[in-house]
């Protein structure tokens, strides 16, 4: 005999003339249109296998439709991309400065699916993480593909590639033991045709694009914070060579001629600009160079620096000179006209907290419209993703937040999503 939940399933199947939809229906009381950049009000959003294939005005019968999500007091907008994260760690300062000594790659993976929780919560359905050694933002990428894991969807650098002595060499300060020369392999190069080999072993890893570091940082074991640490031949060899693979090429670059050589070479985001003038920003309004501002990173060193003991000695000046400037920065930047998409470096300050940076953004001058734009539609320009993500519009994948109230108005409230969807199933609530 047929149960009842067999029965009922046949009633409503009848009831529609034909099998019962599988579709998921949103009814959105806002809907930013990013593209246009203008509010929509009253819509309706259909998901089907993912993916969003139809975009509405007013509210269509809910009827039939499962799972059917009512949003119609909140304001809804696509999915959130930042372009700047490191999903292997988090800062906590001179504290975990063994966690290389006494952690395995297998311990770095299961903490960072908390990382990795707390991103996608915060509303950030696809992330770029820009270099975590030992293939470990290239796994989580593939376990959150694969299902295994919750998550962002992730764009991975791999390794970043450094020179020796740079930010991003992982010898610096070690002592003699473990102070040896990782070579192309390990992300550290000398010279042209070793700049090569590094990018082809990214490739061979499988990573999705190339992270260097052009100039010194703020967190490595090295005195300089921004002194250039690549030789012109160098930087345009990874160029070209990243060009052959496919790849796009971001730059950690805080210092004014690491920052230029790298813009000349026909990079294609840089990552922090700290020193960055208006000669520099002129010619990235030439070439289309995207900048990736990460205001949310200098704020926190530059709390951190005044935290006796937090960093290393060699960290601490160089987080006290370099994070206040950052957004002043920016805000020339956008000023001018460079193109902006939005990053955090998250893993510095702490994951989760992503949405800060649209707050800082907007101290800066940003308008509200455009620093959602730059979590959106911009940043999916970036990432060479534009058919798949970055607005909620047919064909395109189905993630898609939402906020109680207003974010044109209040943009503390891209802190406190209500509401988050990744590839058409809602995770939060």
């Amino acid at each position: 005999m047929l149960d009842r939940l067999t029965l009922a399933a046949l009633a409503v199947t009848a009831m529609l003339g034909g099998a019962a939809r599988a579709d998921t229906l949103i009814h959105a009381g806002r809907l930013i249109d990013v593209d246009q950049g203008k509010v929509l009000e009253q819509m309706s959003i259909v998901i089907k296998d993912g993916r969003i294939s139809e975009v509405k005005a007013g509210y269509i019968d809910a009827a039939g439709y499962s799972p059917y999500h009512d949003l119609r007091a909140q304001t809804v907008m696509p999915g959130l991309i930042d372009m700047h994260v490191h999903v292997s760690g988090e800062s906590s300062g001179a504290s975990g400065a063994t966690d290389r000594f006494l952690l395995n790659p297998a311990d770095y993976a299961l903490r960072a699916t908390q990382y990795l929780n707390r991103t996608l919560n915060a509303g950030f359905t696809t992330v770029r993480d820009l270099g975590a050694g030992n293939g470990l933002a290239i796994s989580l990428r593939d376990a959150v593909r694969k299902g295994w894991i919750k998550g962002p969807r992730i764009f991975a650098a791999g390794k970043g590639i450094a020179t020796t002595g740079g930010h991003g060499d992982p010898s610096n300060a070690l002592n003699l033991e473990y102070r040896h020369d990782h070579g192309p392999e390990g992300g550290v190069i000398n010279g042209a045709a070793e700049a090569r080999k590094a990018v082809r072993q990214r490739y061979k890893e499988g990573a999705d694009l190339i992270k260097i570091t052009g100039t010194g940082g703020v967190l490595s074991l090295a005195k300089n914070g921004h002194n250039p640490q690549f030789m012109e031949d160098e930087v345009e060899a990874i160029v070209k060579t990243a060009r052959d693979y496919g790849f796009a090429v971001a730059v950690h670059a805080h210092g004014r001629d690491g920052i230029m050589r790298a813009v000349k070479a026909g990079v294609d985001s840089i990552e922090h600009g700290t020193y960055m003038d208006d000669e520099i920003m002129r010619e990235m309004k030439a070439r289309g160079t995207w900048f990736v501002p990460t205001i949310s990173a200098g704020k926190f060193v530059a709390d951190k620096a005044k935290v006796d003991g937090y960093f290393h000695e060699l960290v601490r000046p160089k987080a006290a000179a370099i994070g206040p400037l950052i957004q002043a920065t920016f805000g020339r930047a956008y000023k001018a006209g460079v193109k902006i998409a939005f990053g955090t470096d998250a893993g510095v300050a702490p994951h989760g907290t992503n949405g800060q940076e649209f707050i800082y953004m907007v101290e800066a001058g940003m308008t509200t419209m455009d620093a959602i734009k730059s979590a959106t539609v911009n940043a999916a320009q970036l990432l060479r993703q534009s058919d798949q993500l970055g607005s909620i519009a047919p064909g395109k994948l189905a993630d898609v937040v939402a906020v109680n109230g207003d974010p044109l108005r209040d943009i503390s409230l891209m802190t406190k999503l209500s509401f988050v969807m990744k590839d058409g199933v809602a995770v939060k609530p």
